[in-house]
């Protein structure tokens, strides 16, 4: 007998069935065409999709949660300034009501305060797009979710139709949110004080700390130290045993601009107190690019240059007077240089000078050194953390800034 059912483009074939001599059954199948016949791979892909889907939820659940904290201090700051500014047009209309000197200092505040403009203006914004691409997000998990429990209702060219169009949702999220909130999506390694030439690149903070999914990159010139940045796509290291500034662009893989760094000390002439060569160290804060670093004829002091990104001109020049060899680490926020007396146990941030007015303050904010050994120190304007090395570990610490105005009467 013959009995045909669904052809082999759809499933199993039974072509003919009989009975031996023993009664038993035999039995003569096609089976479907290869890349038909496996649904796993269909599975896999939705799979590794939905992986997708919660890796990004979690990633901008952590963003969502950093955003929404900095909106609260951008509100509280928002109201302040307008305050602020009331009081300074109350003042410029009547000037009796306050003497020369204390509206000259009620000025000098509000011009302090004037570049936070745009940063409340960009906190907002963040918050909407979070917003949005979350509920992007969701509505991608929902149809993943409905398409794994139907997949046998769907043929196989509808089904990857659906995977394709939905991997490009998923895409232009991931594109969002490493443009709109300010670069998320990337984490470099550079192991090692000198002589290294490798960089990795890590899509997420999660494959970093699970050391998978990297690029590598292989710089045309070593590096020296520890003081190395990523600013707008770019990588800005010190050239080993020089003092010159390299830029590196990521996406090009090319030099873009070298330049020395007129008098500065290097190859462990003025390093931080634990050494490693790291006579000069790059930093990005709100305001731009800087170098922190010293010369011969500053005597061994820090001094802070404000640098040109494309071109890495100095701009300006700081000398902090406090001696290099005497700090652990330092670390730019807004515009303020901020300097550890130790890179040991029992460090605290000790100094910190103020470029915007030329003048410094010694402090006495403990920091805490759990592994008791920090030789590296940077802060990402970005997300609010402070990056540290710290004896073979990579710790994070979350901050939180706070802009205190006094009145002419306090």
């Amino acid at each position: 007998m013959q009995a045909i059912y669904p052809s082999p483009e759809e499933g199993w074939q039974i072509y003919s069935s009989a009975q031996d001599a023993d009664g038993k059954c035999i039995c003569t199948v096609v089976a479907p065409a290869q890349n038909m016949c496996n649904r796993d791979p269909r599975s896999r892909q939705l799979r590794q999709l939905m992986e997708k889907v919660q890796n990004i939820t979690q990633s901008m659940e952590l963003l969502d949660l950093r955003t929404n904290r900095d909106l609260q201090y951008v509100r509280n700051t928002e109201s302040l300034m307008k305050a602020v500014d009331v009081k300074l047009k109350t003042a410029s209309d009547n000037p009796r009501s306050l003497n020369p000197k204390s509206l000259q200092e009620l000025k000098d505040k509000v011009t302090q305060l004037l570049p936070l403009l745009p940063v409340l203006e960009q906190y907002k914004t963040d918050a909407r797009q979070i917003s949005r691409v979350r509920e992007e997000v969701r509505n991608l998990s929902l149809v993943l979710m409905a398409i794994q429990e139907e997949m046998g209702a769907y043929d196989y060219e509808e089904l990857r139709h659906r995977v394709l169009l939905l991997e490009t949702r998923l895409h232009s999220c991931m594109q969002k949110l490493g443009e709109e909130s300010g670069g998320w999506w990337g984490v470099w390694s550079m192991d090692g004080y000198f002589k290294g030439r490798r960089v990795l690149e890590y899509r997420t903070l999660n494959d970093f700390m699970k050391g998978q999914n990297f690029v590598q990159h292989l710089l045309p010139h070593p590096w020296a130290g520890t003081g190395h940045v990523v600013y707008n796509g770019s990588l800005y290291y010190n050239k080993y045993q020089s003092n010159i500034i390299i830029k590196y662009h990521f996406r090009s893989r090319s030099v873009l601009v070298q330049r020395s760094l007129s008098g500065a000390g290097y190859n462990n002439t003025f390093p931080y107190s634990w050494g490693g060569s790291s006579d000069i160290d790059l930093m990005a804060d709100e305001n731009g690019l800087w170098a922190v670093y010293t010369t011969i004829p500053n005597a061994g002091n820090i001094v802070i240059s404000r640098l040109e990104p494309q071109s890495l001109e100095v701009l300006q020049t700081w000398d902090t007077g406090f001696p290099k060899r005497s700090a652990g680490e330092s670390f730019m926020i807004c515009s303020t240089l901020y300097v550890t007396n130790s890179h040991l146990a029992g460090a605290k941030i000790y100094f910190a000078y103020y470029t915007n007015s030329s003048s410094y303050e010694y402090t006495d904010i403990p920091f805490h050194n759990q592994y008791s050994h920090i030789s590296m120190m940077d802060y990402n304007p970005r997300e609010r953390v402070l990056y540290t090395w710290n004896n073979g570990h990579q710790v994070l610490y979350n901050v939180t800034l706070f802009q205190v105005i006094k009145t002419a009467g306090d």
